[in-house]
């Protein structure tokens, strides 16, 4: 995978994540997931997945 493919999927991975575990605590009303706490804990294993993506990323990008 090249270093802005992973760094795209990365951030995705965060944003998606941090979403799935803010309406796992019910904090965001309106969905199936909300006030569910496994997709607060998905939503916080996607973010560490997400973060390292964006790590291996940078270091593609920095060894250009």
């Amino acid at each position: 995978m090249s270093g802005w493919f992973r760094l795209t999927l990365g951030l995705l991975a965060v944003v998606v994540g941090a979403l799935w575990t803010v309406q796992g605590l019910g904090y965001v009303e309106g969905s199936v997931l909300t006030d569910k706490r496994v997709w607060a804990m998905v939503g916080a294993v996607l973010m560490l997945a997400g973060a390292v993506l964006l790590w291996l990323g940078a270091r593609a990008r920095g060894r250009r």
